[in-house]
């Protein structure tokens, strides 16, 4: 509820040619305890007085010389970015033409010439109660959509932290500094970007990125670990680290936890349909899952590890160039070689990460 003291500290602007009219309108105002109160006869002046004043309400004169009431109308619909301006026409003519296009053009009310104080009090106040709470209600939406967005970011990165840490837990499984899904994540967004995802899903696949070998947890050490080349029954088991990272993580109306889903399940599937768990082929393979075998192939090549070394940037880059059309998408791979340069950046920046790093909000 809007009280009498809010309107009679709310910012009135006054506009018409006729001092005569302003000094009354002021003085009945005034004498009822209105205090803010601004006024001009010139009506070129309404835009800057309006970004200055910011009223609450404006008392507008139809006729006027230069510029009329019309076009004063016409320049603050282009300026004023609030969504209610209450504004209230003075004019001394009765034809319903006039009245019509006064409304069309912004008008909220009229005040007729000569003016009367009741008359005067009344609509005022009646305009200024419709425009604050309108204000107010704005204010609180705002508040609220700000308190909301806060909420939501705050989930939104507790849940990124819960998934990063998670696919650490698994890294860790394996390989004994956890810098793999870091580098994945920043590969899988460069690649990502350059298949032509938009910006929410690349955030979305750098995000889900570390949960793609989420389901190792399941696998038993003594096959995850072997040293020894697996059995073709070990095999079976290694593989099955797919499907259960997908049921780890099916289920959720997260739009994170539904792409680390995608990518867990089909990160192993193969261009000509060799790979597992469903021997999907060609586009029938989700793109998530298609981005990350190339982000994986390549930092699994170029990174040392306690049964092999590095290899070398040319060398890796050459054995993925002829897993093209086979093992991996030959249009990633193509996209792959354009953005060598910018994944060489992430392997340098992030060869030695330590694992407790998180890893930063994708930006295109």
């Amino acid at each position: 509820m809007i009280s009498q003291l809010q309107c009679q500290k709310a910012a009135i602007l006054i506009v018409d040619d006729q001092m005569t009219n302003i000094m009354l309108l002021e003085n009945i105002l005034q004498a009822s305890g209105y205090t803010n109160i601004h006024s001009t006869t010139d009506s070129t002046e309404v835009v800057k007085l309006y970004r200055e004043i910011n009223p609450d309400l404006i008392c507008l004169d139809i006729r006027m010389p230069e510029v009329d009431g019309f076009q004063v109308m016409g320049q603050l619909k282009v300026v004023n970015k609030r969504p209610f301006l209450p504004i209230l026409v003075l004019t001394s003519e009765e034809d319903r033409g006039t009245r019509l296009r006064a409304l069309e053009s912004g008008a909220k009310d009229f005040l007729n010439k000569p003016f009367d104080k009741v008359e005067v009090l009344m609509r005022i106040r009646n305009l200024l109660e419709t425009g604050l709470l309108h204000k107010e209600n704005v204010q609180q939406m705002e508040m609220l959509e700000e308190t909301v967005s806060t909420r939501t970011k705050a989930l939104e990165d507790t849940q990124r932290e819960v998934i990063h840490r998670l696919g650490r837990a698994a890294e860790y499984r394996d390989n004994d500094t956890g810098a793999h899904i870091v580098r994945m994540s920043h590969y899988a967004a460069i690649l990502a970007q350059a298949a032509g995802m938009d910006e929410d899903e690349c955030r979305l696949i750098q995000q889900a990125m570390p949960m793609h070998d989420i389901g190792k947890i399941g696998i038993p050490d003594e096959i995850l670990l072997k040293p020894d080349k697996l059995t073709d029954e070990e095999w079976l088991t290694m593989r099955r680290h797919t499907v259960i990272g997908a049921e780890l993580l099916s289920g959720s109306e997260s739009a994170l936890l539904q792409m680390a889903e995608i990518i867990a399940l089909t990160h192993h599937e193969k261009w000509d349909g060799s790979g597992y768990p469903n021997k999907l082929s060609g586009e029938d393979i989700p793109l998530p899952g298609r981005i990350c075998a190339v982000c994986d192939i390549f930092d699994a090549l170029t990174s040392q590890r306690p049964y092999k070394e590095a290899w070398a940037i040319e060398k890796a880059t050459e054995h993925i160039r002829g897993l093209a059309g086979g093992h991996l998408d030959p249009q990633l791979v193509q996209l792959f070689e354009d953005m060598l340069p910018l994944m060489l950046e992430v392997h340098r920046t992030y060869i030695d990460v330590r694992v407790s790093e998180p890893i930063p909000v994708y930006n295109a």
